[in-house]
């Protein structure tokens, strides 16, 4: 018989990584904007893939594990790697940049990589993430490339983007524990408040409002509320872990 959650789990990390190539599609085309929307749809999916994967009766397996880490590197971990180097706009900034865009998006790159290798191979026996999970550090580089980047919320700044993007990087491998936010988790309503407010401002920028419109106004107000709730994952998540597991239980899923 079927395990039908198991299939809508494959289903749903498959979508995850087709949501990732077509971001480094629309990047390479030059539109970032829409690359940057993919990556943070994809990030639904793949807390779908997780979902399913509990409600499975034969539960998680590990060809679901890696088959989401691949899915997850090509979403979180190269189509990221292709923002930070790819850059259409603002060409006569950015191209004196390109030696250093490059080796940051490597940094980046090779960081996703050793973070999903870690978790495929041990990490995922943990009830928490040691180190950003790889959603998370997209997420947070599309934050990054709202402000710095496209559209430039507050002006194009190659230094400010290399930076973060090199700090995310490094915060990918450290071994500091971040929270799964399943039910029962304190950021686990705020984090959903974050995902919407990543909609509200990649949507309608989409549209290309001039700045100062209304439109662009109401953009730029909800990335600021995208910002705030990113950053409360980095600061406040590892205070909300509990570490503790009692006697005789089993690791939850990864």
């Amino acid at each position: 018989m079927i395990d039908r959650f198991r299939v809508y789990a494959n289903l749903a990390t498959l979508a995850n990584g087709l949501l990732g190539v077509g971001a480094i599609l629309y990047t390479l085309a030059g539109n970032k904007l829409w690359g940057m929307l993919l990556v943070a749809v994809a990030i639904g999916f793949d807390g779908l893939d997780g979902i399913f994967s509990r409600r499975s009766a034969a539960g998680p397996s590990r060809f679901g594990r890696v088959a989401d880490s691949v899915a997850d590197a090509v979403t979180f971990g190269l189509a990221p790697a292709v923002m930070i180097a790819v850059h259409t706009g603002n060409v006569d900034i950015w191209a004196p940049w390109a030696p250093i865009a490059l080796a940051v998006a490597a940094v980046f790159f090779a960081a996703a990589i050793a973070r999903l290798t870690y978790f495929t191979a041990r990490a995922f026996q943990h009830p928490y993430f040691v180190g950003v999970p790889t959603p998370q550090s997209a997420l947070a580089l599309v934050v990054a490339l709202l402000f710095h980047d496209t559209p430039a919320l507050e002006g194009v700044a190659p230094i400010g983007l290399f930076v973060g993007a090199t700090a995310l990087a490094v915060m990918m491998v450290v071994p500091v524990p971040y929270p799964k936010l399943k039910r029962g988790n304190a950021l686990r309503l705020p984090m959903a408040l974050t995902a919407v407010a990543a909609a509200l401002a990649l949507v309608p920028l989409q549209f290309r409002p001039p700045p100062g419109s209304p439109l662009y106004l109401f953009a730029e107000g909800a990335a600021f509320a995208f910002l705030l709730g990113v950053a409360s994952y980095y600061v406040v998540g590892p205070f909300t872990v509990r570490r503790d597991r009692p006697a005789g239980t089993a690791p939850p899923p990864g």
